[in-house]
């Protein structure tokens, strides 16, 4: 019975087999919790990577730009001095117009002189806009809405507009650039630059000679042709 009892050889190697395998087991599924605890931290970093941040980012800078833009946009201007500046440019080349209604022509004529014809706005789209209000002559009401929808098809600030077409003076008058005018001026006006035949038209302060500087005036004021001791008799007598 004590023989039956105790395990045979066989079986004390299976237990140490099996012992050996649960331990081996065991060991993989320790070193495979840290793997799996590890994992879903995986995707956050590489949801951190994609920067979702991103597009509100840039939503927050297009809104800083939009309300840079709005700050820096120009003052308003004083609807009595507009109204003055269309009247004028309303008569400007039409004397029988009474101020009331201004034409293409007359428009881009301001807008030229006030620089708001360029690259940006051309005769073009002036004409294309004028056009939509389907009349050749637009009152002053109607020149506003003109200008509200130039300035928002081309992406202009229209008080920017408005202040140039008021600060642009007078109808017909260029603002010339000084430096190069002056600097020609100078130049034609400078007679110590002369030289040769052209020299001789000025005298020693540099005055011009009129006709005497420019054509040889032969003096004929003497008593006989050829005679050239005028006033000099009496001296010597």
């Amino acid at each position: 019975m004590s023989d039956a009892s105790q395990p045979n050889g066989s079986d004390a190697v299976d237990k140490v087999a099996v012992e050996v395998a649960q331990i081996a087991l065991e060991s993989t599924e320790n070193a495979a919790k840290p793997a799996a605890a590890t994992a879903p931290s995986q995707p956050a970093a590489q949801g951190a990577t994609a920067s979702p941040a991103k597009p509100a980012d840039s939503e927050g800078a297009a809104k800083k730009e939009e309300n840079g833009a709005a700050a820096k946009s120009a003052p308003p201007v004083s609807t009595a001095a507009f109204k003055e500046q269309f009247k004028a440019f309303s008569k400007f080349g039409d004397t029988k117009s009474d101020g009331k209604l201004l034409t293409l022509s007359q428009s881009d004529k301001w807008m030229k002189q006030a620089k708001v014809i360029d690259k940006k706005i051309t005769t073009t789209d002036t004409g294309i806009h004028f056009k939509k209000l389907k009349s050749m002559k637009l009152s002053f009401e109607d020149y506003n809405k003109f200008l509200d929808d130039l300035a928002k098809t081309k992406k202009v600030d229209l008080n920017e507009i408005k202040n140039k077409l008021v600060n642009c003076g007078a109808p017909g008058i260029h603002h010339a650039t000084p430096g190069k005018a002056a600097d020609t001026v100078a130049r034609l006006t400078d007679t110590s630059k002369y030289t040769g035949s052209h020299k001789q038209r000025f005298d020693e302060s540099g005055k011009g000679k009129g006709i005497s500087g420019r054509k040889d005036v032969p003096d004929a004021s003497g008593y006989v042709t050829g005679y050239g001791h005028k006033n000099t008799y009496d001296k010597t007598h």
